[in-house]
């Protein structure tokens, strides 16, 4: 029979035609979003690399030199050191330097951040790639686990590639798009340097607000605006290579770089300052894989970008060996006359499109960073219902607007910023070789040797490269060094913060002993319904609930601490996200939930989480009865073993009815209290929007089931239908008197103005600030 339309179809070469129609549809996206800015360093590359002493050097071997010097940057590092090798170190499809960063730490402990249980190694992403195998940990393993400073240089390095990234989206939009119109200096009715600066400004502007649209939309919109550019950029090269001087193919001979050299020395190596301007922008090809396949990624490159690339850099050095006066302006000088205007056009197009990809990259990287504790608490918009991964950050979004366009403003000059750019991109590259190096031997368990040979060979490149762009620290490089020191200060002040008041919670647990001696009713009132106590601790019962017990008369009839964290893998399926465990003997009904997101995971308020929480509590109890590694007796620990719960099985269990209720129906029942009653009215007639589906639990007659089972449930069901309470701590965190002034600097007025001015733990969390309570706490770390 023929497969119906809809379902899948089962025929091999059909799912290899849908597969491969998948690869070329993202590789088309890909041209929009991730090349973009790699496409348009043809604007600038030559008019940067001749500046300073190396006009001295203007002639026909120097251009060809100049040329011979793009190929084989582009042929090594885009092209050998990404598309080939570093495409395939994906994090479960993720990557960039955060991506690196979390397979190392799971394959050995250099996370600083103590939360990773047993459990999480249980996630079936959690064991990735080759490294599948068990092997002997090796001495080098060994010693950097042990050391905890090494482990914290580890994190710095980390923090300091992503910061440079940070800087690479702000530098980015600023050379593109001033290097665009100044295509109009070169014609007849010439602009003066004002008018330029407020035509980029304004181009600038509609740039960033055009970002919370999503990453989906725009690559839609501006991949045809690539794919126009790279046929534009290609016809030319082609046209200037056949027309000026067709020898410059010979230029393809690394011969031509030991001339270039020989005869510029010093004057030249300074001059790559301005050639690694072609491989700007290569770092998306990694950073942005999350958003695409490397398939598709691989294929864009390998087929249209490389090719289009080298015969633009081919068809300008052509032109420019004739014309040696041109190189100011040598991408527009060497357009021919009658095409000038449609080029001009989708060059300041293909501009915009470019500063796209490094503005995407910003965003995984800063959401990647937050995920990690790594940074304050920002909004995370998710843009696609079908691509996950694509989001859009709005503080972040404008924040890099007004750096943008201080830049712009403050140097003016694409020379300079140039300059600025060289030393972002190839610092990012730098820290991306070493991290893909331990990527090789702690992961990928190859030699030692083989991730030398790796490291040595693309830092020896690349360090030549790096060495040239410090050398113009003065001339405008210093930009980027300073905007990744800020960020820098943020977030490692941020995780530094974090990590105190976690610590400070990891000993400052509430004893069994204290626990048990208060008996079941913990020496106070139970009252209807549940009480979900937030914290960050994943074992023990933290310090805000013995403060809660000795201020408050009352506590609710069933306790569910929760605890949500990030485990270092890209997404936790829904199926393993709850973690669902036992506090105390049955008698307590004190249970523990811990929610688990990845790195790029949304947590989306999709107002079914209470739902799901009583489900895999219901299914945990029952769980509990028939397997007897999960039964907890009276002498039980705190945190016995705790069952990954899936929320599916859940509603397929036949021991539980669920059934939805009218929204109306059920805002009488919720709360015997008629004021409320009128509360809760109230708020949901003024906030629509945060109304929830009501789920009404009931359990069948069933003979068979244990009393004790049956009467826990229906403790626990009673209590869902009287009503949820939300509780958390409103934290103070001070260091203490006898901390050294360097701390009380970091931690008094640093960690407390990034806690005051980003986003509340409520509000990331998405609970309803009608069922909330805090609870005030000082921590002294």
């Amino acid at each position: 029979m023929e497969p119906e339309s809809g379902i899948t179809p089962r025929n091999p070469s059909q799912l290899c035609w849908v597969n491969l129609s998948r690869t070329l549809i993202l590789a088309y996206q890909s041209l929009g979003v991730v090349y973009g800015d790699l496409s348009t360093s043809p604007l600038y590359v030559y008019t940067s690399t001749f500046v300073g002493k190396l006009q001295t050097h203007r002639n026909e071997d120097a251009i060809f030199g100049a040329f011979s010097l793009i190929f084989w940057t582009l042929t090594l590092l885009p092209l050998l050191k990404y598309v080939f090798i570093l495409l395939s170190a994906d994090d479960n499809g993720e990557g960039g330097t955060f991506a690196l960063y979390s397979l190392l730490c799971r394959h050995a402990k250099f996370s600083l951040l103590p939360n990773q249980q047993a459990a999480d190694e249980e996630l079936s992403a959690y064991k990735y790639g080759p490294s599948a195998a068990v092997a002997t940990p090796s001495p080098l393993k060994r010693f950097l686990e042990k050391h905890k400073k090494l482990r914290t240089a580890l994190l710095l390095i980390v923090l300091f590639g992503a910061c440079m990234v940070i800087g690479d989206g702000v530098l980015t939009p600023a050379i593109s798009v001033l290097s665009a119109v100044s295509g109009l200096e070169v014609t007849e009715n010439k602009l003066t340097k004002g008018e330029l600066l407020l035509l980029a400004c304004v181009i600038l502007v509609g740039l960033f607000a055009l970002q919370h649209f999503g990453t989906h939309r725009v690559a839609f919109m501006f991949a045809p605006i690539v794919i126009i550019w790279l046929i534009s950029i290609f016809s030319i090269g082609v046209y200037n290579t056949i027309h000026w001087n067709p020898s410059i193919i010979r230029a393809i001979s690394p011969y031509y770089i030991i001339k270039f050299f020989s005869e510029t020395g010093k004057d030249g190596w300074i001059s790559l300052g301005g050639i690694l301007l072609s491989i700007t922008g290569t770092e998306a090809m990694f950073a942005d894989l999350g958003h695409f396949t490397a398939s598709s990624i691989r294929l864009a490159f390998a087929v249209v970008i490389y090719p289009c690339l080298v015969v633009q850099y081919m068809g300008q050095a052509a032109f420019l060996s004739k014309h040696l006066d041109s190189i100011s302006h040598s991408f527009y000088d060497s357009i021919p006359g009658p095409v000038f205007w449609p080029v001009f056009v989708i060059a300041t197009l293909a501009a915009i499109v470019g500063s796209q990809a490094v503005i995407t990259a910003t965003f995984s990287i800063v959401k990647q960073c937050h995920a990690l504790g790594c940074f304050p608490r920002v909004k995370v918009v998710h843009t696609s219902k079908h691509i996950y991964g694509q989001i859009y950050i709005p503080e972040i979004n404008w924040i890099l607007m007004i750096l943008t366009l201080a830049i712009a403003i403050g140097f003016q000059d694409t020379t300079l910023i140039g300059n600025a750019y060289g030393v972002a991109c190839m610092t990012v590259m730098f820290v991306t070789t070493f991290l893909m190096a331990l990527v090789i031997v702690f992961v990928w368990r190859k030699s030692v040797l083989v991730a030398a040979a790796f490291l040595l060979f693309f830092w020896i490149i690349e360090g030549v490269y790096l060495s040239a762009a410090l050398m113009k620290v003065p001339q405008g490089g210093w930009v980027p060094i300073a905007l990744s020191c800020i960020f820098m200060i943020v977030m490692f002040v941020w995780h530094y913060g974090t990590r105190k008041k976690y610590n400070y919670d990891l000993h400052n647990k509430v004893s069994l002993k204290w626990l048990l001696g208060l008996g079941p009713s913990l020496g106070i009132v139970r009252v209807p319904g549940i009480g979900l106590i937030y914290s960050e601790l994943a074992t023990g019962v933290p310090a805000i609930f013995s403060h809660f017990v000795t201020n408050l008369p009352a506590f609710h009839q069933v306790l569910v601490f929760v605890c949500v964290k990030s485990v270092p893998v890209p997404y936790v399926s829904p199926e393993e996200r709850f973690l669902i465990g036992r506090v105390c003997p049955r008698p307590y009904r004190m249970y523990r939930c811990i929610v688990r997101y990845g790195y790029k995971d949304i947590q989306r308020d999709d107002g079914d989480f209470e739902n799901q929480l009583i489900q895999s509590i219901a299914e945990f109890i029952q769980m509990e009865a028939v397997e007897p590694q999960f039964s907890s007796s009276e002498t039980s620990s705190l945190d016995g073993r705790m069952a990954v719960i899936s929320t599916r099985t859940v509603q397929s269990t036949a021991n539980l009815v669920v059934s939805e209720v009218e929204e109306f129906d059920l805002s009488i029942q919720s709360s015997k209290s008629s004021t409320l009653q009128s509360l809760r009215s109230a708020y949901e007639s003024e906030n629509p929007q945060v109304r929830r589906r009501q789920v009404r639990f009931q359990l069948p007659p069933n003979p068979g089931m244990d009393p004790a089972v049956r009467d826990e449930l229906v403790d626990l069901f009673q209590a869902k239908d009287a009503g949820v309470a939300y509780i958390m701590g409103h934290s103070y965190v001070k260091a203490r008197r006898s901390s050294s002034f360097l701390k009380k600097l970091v931690i008094d007025f640093g960690y407390s103005f990034l806690r005051k001015n980003c986003r509340g733990p409520s509000v990331a969390l998405n609970i309803p600030h009608i069922s909330l309570i805090e609870v005030g706490m000082i921590y002294y770390v």
